[in-house]
């Protein structure tokens, strides 16, 4: 048997074997991936330099896009590399290193997400307290623990997906290294990986997911209260765009790593993966972007700014 440490390598099968699709893939990703670059690094630069973004809200969303610019480019540039590669090729030690910031960053993004819940609970349910309450400091707190918890977890996950043993296989049938269709190809230590995935996932999620129903229970008690139409009207606007992020993250994940390793899931999860790791990451700065009129108003006085020193 050959466990991480004797495989020299893996084969990433990727989306398809039709060699047409696979160009088609390589521009259509290839473009996704430059829109996620620059919504998400655009986000965190306006963000910065924006001081009517300088609320807890801005700042755990700028660290949402952060997130997103290294989820997306732990997977797609591999994936871009592959489509229009022979070979199709990962090392040992690149498909462990992809393993671990994919578990690390998707945990970091599900608590960075019930963090945002809390924030709006906060601004929403006590608005006059909302500036005392989440100073800077409290701000930084709360965001370290996804970063801290997300880590550390994602250590533990990858110890012991470096405990599979493989009797020959290295074929994935995946276009990243993820720890079902690992577990699918492992012909030994397949039991405590298998099991110890879906406690995590099912605990975390359900952790973070708690936290986001039970903020916006009080948010929607909140809210009830309020006698102007127009306080109401703004509450649900600022809660939309991040209910439309939490709903797209957590609904993909779920399909994907609740259920046990098999060629039917593993096959079905390939294809909503391509939804949670390239499309997500495109998608939120945007719904960000569009659905919020402080970040609209930020975006065009920046851009006539510019127009002014040219």
């Amino acid at each position: 048997m050959l466990n991480f440490s004797d495989v020299t390598e893996f084969i990433l099968l990727g989306l398809t074997s039709h060699k047409e699709w696979q160009v088609l893939f390589f521009f259509i990703f290839l473009m996704v991936y430059i829109i996620t670059m620059v919504g998400n690094i655009g986000m965190i630069v306006l963000v910065k330099v924006s001081p009517q973004l300088r609320s807890a809200m801005y700042f755990f969303l700028s660290h949402l896009s952060f997130v997103d610019v290294w989820f997306s480019s732990n997977i797609t540039p591999k994936m871009l590399e592959n489509l229009l590669s022979e070979t199709k090729t990962i090392s040992y030690a690149g498909c462990l290193v992809q393993c671990f910031f994919f578990i690390a960053l998707v945990h970091v993004e599900i608590f960075i997400l019930a963090v945002m819940a809390f924030d709006r609970y906060m601004a929403i349910g006590n608005p006059l307290l909302y500036g005392s309450k989440m100073s800077r400091v409290v701000c930084m707190r709360l965001i370290s623990f996804p970063y801290v918890y997300g880590f550390l977890t994602s250590l533990a996950a990858t110890l012991w997906t470096y405990g599979l043993y493989f009797c020959g296989k290295i074929e994935i049938n995946h276009f990243y290294c993820a720890d079902p269709p690992l577990i699918k190809i492992a012909c030994a230590g397949t039991f405590v990986k298998e099991y110890t995935m879906i406690v995590l996932a099912g605990i975390n999620f359900t952790y973070s997911l708690t936290v986001v129903i039970i903020s916006y229970l009080f948010i929607l008690v909140a809210i009830l209260r309020m006698h102007s139409a127009e306080g109401r009207r703004k509450a649900f606007s600022t809660c939309g765009s991040h209910l439309t992020a939490v709903v797209i993250f957590y609904g993909t994940l779920i399909f994907m790593y609740l259920r046990r390793p098999t060629e039917e899931s593993v096959e079905q999860g390939k294809m909503v993966a391509v939804f949670y790791t390239t499309v997500i990451p495109m998608l939120n700065p945007l719904i960000y972007s569009l659905r919020n009129k402080d970040v609209k108003e930020a975006m065009h006085k920046v851009i006539s700014r510019i127009r002014l020193t040219k």
